[in-house]
């Protein structure tokens, strides 16, 4: 068993979870396990689909696997599935934690000029400044 890949333990609790297959004829040559720790090394790793190693199987064959469970939802049933088992067992600890920092941008991200063209280089009186109310504020007069 290489790094990173599924232990006997893990892959007992996967198994029953997992989708069989319905059509008849010859067994696949590469097992499920295999083609999911080839799908675990790709997400890990972050590298291409043709980079998959060997003992994974084909890349073709790996990233159909993937593909074909991220279309029909089985990603999200494994999840729903083993996240219920582990809240069963108190493994999750569902809390929310809510950080009031600020983000601040750059000071150069406070706004942006209007085509390029400044306000300091428009005449006083020009249409594009934005006309201002006497003192007192709005609706004074």
């Amino acid at each position: 068993m290489g790094r990173g890949e599924l232990t006997n333990e893990q892959w007992a609790r996967l198994e029953p979870l997992l989708p069989t297959g319905k059509k008849p004829g010859r067994p696949p040559r590469w097992t499920k396990r295999q083609l999911i720790d080839g799908i675990r090394w790709r997400t890990r790793t972050g590298a291409p689909w043709r980079d998959v190693p060997a003992r994974y199987g084909p890349w073709q064959t790996v990233y159909g696997l993937f593909r074909r469970w991220q279309r029909d939802g089985t990603w999200q049933q494994l999840l729903t599935a083993l996240q219920a088992e582990a809240d069963a067992r108190g493994l999750i600890t569902w809390e929310v934690s809510v950080d009031a920092t600020i983000a601040r941008a750059h000071q150069h991200a406070a706004g942006a000029r209007n085509r390029g063209i400044s306000s300091v280089s428009r005449p006083a009186g020009s249409p594009s400044n934005r006309p201002t109310t006497p003192s007192g504020g709005p609706g004074v007069g």
